[in-house]
């Protein structure tokens, strides 16, 4: 769950360096702020239609016009001043852009400097220093909390799943080594093609190994357990959110990106099972669940708190982050056991939508810090891993086509919910 820094000047090239009130500031600068508000709004993990309209927004309070297309890898921003004849101020500007990933505080804070500069309270130069600022390098102590988090929400969704103790140890032991291997992976570029395949063979091996020398194991739930940060279930519930949107090719884009994640993930996965039979290792694999019902309140706490050190939350938000999260999972589980799984993903996913909604309205900040980690338990990437490794290991059709309807059922459930959660609340804001 990285994503990539930008190093951009303190103020951006054309930018005065004194306080220049936004009514004077120039149709240059007005572009120079959009397209970096643009950049960082991508970055930090806003889907195509939520990212366009507020571009739009801030452009209407520039007093430019504006044409936003986005997808997951680049961004096309077409402007024009409506203060001059049609086409003698038109500019076109092209941006590639790694695909993005969420960064709460980093959204917050911008958003809090695009609201400041369209009221008036922040020139533009001003404005780019704040937002230069949020590239500071990472610090070690914030190094070691996302290798943690990976490790500790590895293990609280093993113990979500009521494993064993030593099924709960070997995902958090994965979880930590994931996190280790991809902090040091990113002074390291050519290995990012090949990053997911490599981590799930290691995640694999150390799974096969235990299983094969220590003691049984539910091998391919701890291996989903170990990989669960770096499953694509966000990317895909985006992907369908984007196309019901009619944001047909980011979504195509999204959608297309999330079913390779999955693919080099199974890779990788199968590439250790095969060298283990290969070397004759015979792990042991056993069905068990032993964990009493107080083991998945204790493991909520621990992965809802994760995942607010995994989204970088800021830590005025945690309290928002961790309740959004325990609300999702705990709606759609007592929901579920009503009414249907399907249900309950539906009520968990509309729920947390207009809580966002409600959030961004009422408190003024991105209602992503609410709607993101309230769905983030109840995407379908486990679900899709898991029916692509048993497709593999069964060599059966029917089993593949059971966990593509499986996915989908979860798919469907969860854009429905995310369409009408909007329509219930919709948000004032659209971060």
């Amino acid at each position: 769950m990285t994503s990539p820094s930008l190093s951009p000047p303190l103020v951006a090239p054309g930018v005065a360096s004194g306080p220049i009130p936004l009514t004077n500031a120039s149709y240059a600068d007005r572009i120079a702020f959009m397209v970096e508000l643009a950049e960082r709004l991508h970055l930090y993990g806003t889907t195509a239609q939520r990212l366009e309209a507020a571009l739009l927004m801030v452009a209407d309070r520039l007093r430019l016009e504006c044409e936003p297309w986005s997808s997951p890898t680049a961004l096309i921003l077409s402007f024009s001043d409506p203060q001059r004849l049609p086409g003698a101020s038109d500019t076109t500007r092209v941006v590639r852009l790694p695909p993005g990933d969420n960064d709460l505080y980093k959204l917050a804070e911008t958003d809090r400097i695009a609201e400041a500069v369209i009221a008036g309270e922040l020139d533009l130069a001003h404005a780019f220093e704040a937002m230069a600022a949020l590239d500071r390098p990472p610090t070690a102590r914030w190094r070691l909390m996302q290798v943690l988090g990976f490790g500790l929400v590895a293990a609280a969704i093993g113990g979500l799943l009521r494993l064993p103790w030593l099924d709960i140890a070997i995902a958090g032991f994965n979880g930590v080594l994931i996190g280790v291997l991809t902090q040091l992976g990113e002074t390291r570029p050519r290995l990012r093609e090949a990053s997911d395949a490599v981590l799930a063979l290691v995640a694999s091996l150390v799974a096969v190994l235990v299983a094969s020398f220590v003691a049984p194991l539910n091998q391919n739930t701890v291996i989903i357990c170990s990989l669960i940060v770096l499953l694509p279930g966000l990317s895909l519930t985006n992907a369908m959110n984007e196309l019901a949107s009619q944001h047909l090719v980011s979504g195509t884009a999204r959608f297309a990106g999330a079913i390779m994640t999955v693919l080099k993930l199974a890779l990788g996965t199968a590439i250790a099972l095969y060298v283990a039979n290969l070397i004759g290792l015979a792990p042991e694999v056993r069905a068990l669940r032993p964990q009493p019902a107080w083991m998945e309140w204790l493991a909520l706490a621990a992965a809802s708190l994760a995942f607010a050190v995994l989204f970088r939350a800021a830590l005025r938000d945690y309290p928002a982050v961790i309740l959004s999260a325990a609300a999702g999972y705990l709606i759609s589980r007592f929901a579920g056991a009503a009414w249907g799984a399907g249900a309950g993903i539906f009520l968990a996913a509309l729920v947390m939508t207009a809580a966002g909604n409600g959030y961004a309205r009422w408190f003024q900040r991105p209602g992503a810090i609410v709607r993101v980690p309230g769905i983030i338990l109840l995407v379908p990437g486990s679900a899709s891993l898991r029916g692509l490794l048993n497709l593999i290991q069964q060599q059966d059709v029917n089993a593949g086509q059971i966990a593509v309807l499986a996915v989908l059922n979860i798919l469907l459930a969860l854009i429905a919910g995310l369409l009408f959660g909007n329509l219930l609340l919709p948000s004032r804001r659209n971060l």
